[in-house]
C-alpha cells in the first residue's frame, strides 16, 4: 500500500466482529494481528507457508483497476485456491483482497459517480466472492491517494475526498447484503497514510480523506505508520520514527505528525476512535547515499536513494559486516546503519524496535498491529514474533 518500491501484498487481522474488550482474556478476540502478502512472492514464499497460527487476517495485495473494474494477474487464481485451503486449515483466519497500492490508477474514475462505483464494486464482488468464493472475507481499499499526493501520472480530482467515502459505503452496503444472504460477516477496511513528504510536498491526510466519516463505515483502518522518510524527503531520515525528534530539520508543522505517536494522535484528533486504528510496522528498510558523514549520516542531504532491502536481506548482508556500524536513536526508538566508507545511511526496524511499536499499540488501546510485509521477515520469523508478543 503504499510506497514507491512495493508491489503486491496480503494482510492478516484479528477480531473485527468481536465485542468490546472486557478483560485481558477477551483481548485476543478483538485485537488485530495482520500481515500483507505480496502476490509476486509466491514462488519463494508459498501461500501454504504463511504462519496463519500467528495471524488473524491476511491481506492479499494487490488487485488493480482496469476500465473501472477489478483485475488481477493471471497467476493469482492459483494463489486464491491456496488461500481457500489455508482458511480451511485455519478457520479463525480472515483474508481480504487489497485493491490498489502505489502506482495503481483508476480509483478516481471508478469512484466518480454512483454508476461507476456500482460497476466497480459489482466487478470486485463477482470476482472475489463469487468466482473465488471461499478465498476472501473482505475488501481492503488502498487508494494512494485521493485528491493529491500520489504518483504524478495517476489521475486525481478535488471530489475524490468525498468519493472515497462513497466508495467505501458502496462496498459496505454490498458486502453487508451479501453477508446476510450467506450468513457470514464480510469486512471493509482501508490502508490510510500519515502526514509526510509526498509527490506534491507536505502531505495532510485530511485533505485526501473524510477521516471521521470513513471510520464509521470501515471495520478498521490500517494506518501506514511508515514511509516517513523516502525519496520525497530532503535529508536522510527514519522510515518509521516512534516520536518527534527536535533535531529533525523537517518543518515542525509537519514534523509533529511525521512519527508513529504523532500520526496516531492526528487520526484521533480527526475523529477516528483508537479501536478503529491498526498500527503498521515496516519489515523493510529505507536508504540514502548521503553527502556527508557528519552525525553518522543522520539528517544529512543526499544525492540519491539507496535500495536497503527488507529485514531478511539486511540481517543476512549487513548486520554482521564491520563496514556497517549500527546506531540506536533514543527519541525515534529505532536503529540505523551507516557505512562511512560508502556514505550510505539505512533506516530499518529490528525485533527490539518492532516490539516497542507493538507495545505502544497495545498501551494506546489500538485495534492491533500489521506489517508490510510478511515475506520480508527472516526464517526465524524474528520480526513477527516481536510484533505478536505484546498481544499474547
Amino acid at each position: 500500500m503504499f510506497r514507491q518500491i512495493l508491489s503486491t501484498a496480503v494482510l492478516l487481522v484479528a477480531g473485527a466482529f468481536a465485542p468490546a474488550m472486557a478483560t485481558d482474556a477477551d483481548a485476543t478476540k478483538r485485537h488485530v494481528i495482520g500481515a500483507y502478502y505480496p502476490d509476486g512472492s509466491a514462488e519463494r514464499y508459498p501461500v501454504a507457508n504463511i504462519p496463519a497460527d500467528r495471524l488473524t487476517h491476511l491481506f492479499y495485495a494487490f488487485a488493480r483497476i482496469d476500465d473501472g473494474k477489478c483485475v488481477v494477474a493471471p497467476e493469482a487464481t492459483a494463489h486464491f485456491t491456496a488461500l481457500a485451503e489455508l482458511k480451511r486449515r485455519h478457520p479463525h483466519l480472515r483474508t481480504l483482497i487489497s485493491i490498489g497500492g502505489w502506482e495503481a490508477g483508476g480509483f478516481s474514475d471508478a469512484a466518480l459517480t454512483a454508476e461507476s462505483r456500482k460497476r466497480f464494486v459489482d466487478s470486485c464482488v463477482a470476482m472475489f466472492f463469487d468466482t473465488h468464493r471461499g478465498s476472501f472475507d473482505g475488501v481492503d481499499i488502498d487508494w494512494e491517494f485521493p485528491v493529491y499526493g500520489g504518483p504524478k501520472e495517476i489521475t486525481d480530482r478535488p471530489q475524490d475526498r468525498r468519493n472515497m467515502t462513497l466508495l467505501a459505503q458502496a462496498f459496505r452496503e454490498r458486502l453487508d447484503a451479501l453477508g446476510k444472504e450467506r450468513g457470514q460477516p464480510f469486512l471493509v477496511t482501508a490502508a490510510l497514510p500519515v502526514g509526510r513528504m509526498q509527490s506534491d510536498g507536505a502531505y495532510d491526510p485530511a485533505r485526501s480523506f473524510e477521516l471521521a466519516a470513513l471510520a464509521k463505515v470501515l471495520d478498521f483502518i490500517n494506518l501506514m505508520t511508515y514511509d516517513m522518510g523516502t525519496a520525497f524527503s530532503k535529508v536522510a531520515t527514519f522510515n518509521a520514527p516512534l516520536r518527534e525528534d527536535p533535531a529533525d530539520p523537517l518543518d515542525p508543522a509537519l514534523r509533529r505528525w511525521n512519527n508513529v505517536e504523532g500520526a496516531v494522535k492526528y487520526y484521533r484528533d480527526h475523529g477516528v476512535p483508537a479501536d478503529k486504528l491498526v498500527l503498521g510496522v515496516p519489515f523493510y528498510g529505507r536508504g540514502f547515499r548521503v553527502d556527508s558523514a557528519d552525525d553518522d549520516g543522520l539528517y544529512q542531504p543526499y544525492s540519491e536513494p539507496y535500495d536497503a532491502g527488507d529485514w531478511r536481506t539486511l540481517r543476512a548482508t549487513k548486520l554482521d559486516d564491520p563496514k556497517w556500524r549500527r546506531h540506536w536513536h533514543p527519541v525515534a526508538q529505532t536503529p540505523w546503519l551507516f557505512n562511512a566508507e560508502e556514505k550510505v545511511f539505512v533506516s530499518y526496524e529490528d525485533p527490539r524496535s518492532i516490539g516497542i511499536r507493538s507495545r505502544f499499540a497495545r498501551e494506546q488501546g489500538l485495534r492491533g498491529v500489521f506489517m508490510w510485509e510478511l515475506t520480508g521477515d527472516d526464517e526465524q520469523r524474528s520480526l513477527l514474533k516481536a510484533m505478536v508478543q505484546p498481544f499474547e
